[in-house]
């Protein structure tokens, strides 16, 4: 049995009188990818938020690696090893492919008494980077407007591999993306497998993510309603039809 990276016990969040997580369990095993499935407002984002560092949760316990942790700040999680790609990539479109993937955390080198960034070093390492994942730029100092939207969530998940997260978090990384950007999205999630890093994939869209999960978390009303293993020999019909009544039955009992 695999270890959990990260496990979640009775995670409440409030926001002023809106209660966001109410009570939730969540875990990721190691080298695991988590399929975290929920309509808009389900409470997908609050619990990724307090994952990320962005919030704290109001109750309740976070594991890491199986010891007690608090996950106060960004730089905390990231400290941990966990590195989020928001929806949409957050990406600078007219900085090159290189300069966003070392954003804020440049490779340097010492002239004379300066620190400079090392385009050669960054350029190279952009390049190794992108390949990994299968990812195909013509150039690392291309401009991010220049790339499909696929290319811009490629450019962040190389960002978060470069700084040598345990756990990558793809919050709704189709959203907006064509047909074809998502397939390299989920090409990306599989060389993220074949690293045997954990990833949780945010997603509304029980269709999208089928392909490269080894598990569902359904969560609706703020509440883990579900749970489904063994994604390959499931009809997708049924899981969605699944989600309906139990988010019927969890708004019945609000």
């Amino acid at each position: 049995m695999l270890n959990n990276i990260i496990k979640m016990e009775n995670i409440e969040k409030w926001y002023g009188k809106v209660h966001a997580l109410k009570g939730v369990d969540f875990s990721v095993s190691e080298g695991e990818v988590v399929g975290l499935i929920g309509e808009n407002g389900a409470g997908k984002s609050s619990l990724i938020k307090i994952i990320s560092g962005l919030f704290p949760p109001d109750k309740g316990k976070i594991y890491w690696e199986g010891r007690e942790v608090t996950i106060d700040s960004v730089k905390k999680a990231r400290e941990l090893g966990i590195e989020t790609v928001h929806q949409g990539g957050l990406t600078i479109n007219y900085m090159s492919v290189a300069d966003n993937i070392f954003l804020a955390r440049e490779i340097k080198k010492n002239v004379g008494p300066l620190k400079i960034i090392d385009k050669v070093k960054q350029n190279e390492k952009a390049i190794q980077l992108t390949s990994e994942l299968g990812l195909k730029i013509d150039s690392p100092e291309k401009e991010v407007r220049l790339c499909s939207g696929g290319e811009k969530q490629g450019v962040a998940i190389a960002r978060a591999l470069y700084y040598k997260s345990k756990l990558l978090i793809l919050d709704e990384p189709t959203e907006g993306i064509a047909p074809s950007g998502q397939k390299n999205i989920l090409d990306f999630v599989r060389k993220i497998k074949e690293k045997n890093l954990s990833c949780i994939f945010s997603t509304p869209d029980v269709y999208i993510a089928s392909p490269v999960v080894d598990r569902y978390v359904i969560i609706a009303q703020g509440k883990i309603i579900g749970e489904i293993n063994n994604i390959a020999t499931l009809d997708l019909e049924e899981i969605e039809e699944m989600m309906i009544l139990k988010r019927k039955l969890v708004e019945s009992e609000s």
